[in-house]
């Protein structure tokens, strides 16, 4: 019996293999189909947002994956995510945000305390997408929150130019212990900071990443037990 395909949309290549080993233990009646352009993330920062060029070629991805024959497609990258919207209305299948589960969670999660919801960055353009969504997610659940950004300097750089993951590490461990100091709930925006959400579990606030909500969700979308 041949598997269900979902496929991926990837601007960052540090996430392929985390996305792939949530796939095996979560779906494993799911072939995996995943596209790779490590060019789009690039574009977006250099231009401080997408650019036409961004939205036309993940456009043309999604139609492409459709066309192989996937039921669902998972946007990887915060900083596309608005994109993905674009795209959905191009094609028949659901196009779902690996960050939407993540803000519902947070936002629930706020609201037991104060409603103060954190988001955690180190792309410059992850920041205003990622607020933008939880925010919107918000309005959606009829939840009263304040978002605020919280952006870790010099974390993007320490990884995707330096290869120094230690340094981003500490970077962006300081910038979620000043989150958690800050709000009620803290999401992760990227799902690069996964590695690090072990170390949140003893901050005293709930801290919230994308990728294993994100897949969590396409059993849902496809209707799976």
């Amino acid at each position: 019996m041949s598997k269900r395909k979902v496929g991926v949309i990837h601007t960052f290549l540090y996430s392929v293999e985390d996305l792939k080993a949530l796939f095996a233990e979560m779906l494993p009646e799911v072939e995996m189909i995943n596209i790779i352009d490590d060019s789009l993330l690039k574009e977006v920062l250099a231009n401080t947002g997408p650019t036409p060029g961004v939205v036309k070629r993940i456009c043309q991805y999604a139609v492409l994956l459709e066309a192989k024959g996937c039921e669902c497609i998972l946007n990887q990258c915060s900083s596309v995510g608005e994109v993905a919207d674009i795209a959905q209305k191009l094609i028949n299948i659901p196009y779902v945000k690996v960050d939407q589960p993540m803000g519902e969670i947070a936002i629930r999660e706020a609201l037991k305390g104060q409603g103060r919801v954190g988001v955690v960055a180190t792309a410059r353009s992850t920041v205003a997408p990622s607020t933008r969504l939880v925010e919107s997610t918000a309005r959606k659940m009829g939840a009263n929150v304040s978002v605020s950004a919280c952006f870790a300097e010099g974390a993007y750089e320490a990884l995707l130019i330096e290869g120094n993951k230690p340094k981003h590490d500490e970077i962006l461990m300081s910038t979620i212990k000043k989150a958690v100091a800050e709000n009620d709930a803290v999401v992760l925006a990227q799902g690069s900071m996964m590695s690090l959400l072990d170390k949140t579990k003893d901050l005293g606030k709930p801290v919230v990443c994308s990728f294993r909500t994100g897949v969590a969700q396409i059993r849902g979308v496809l209707g799976l037990a």
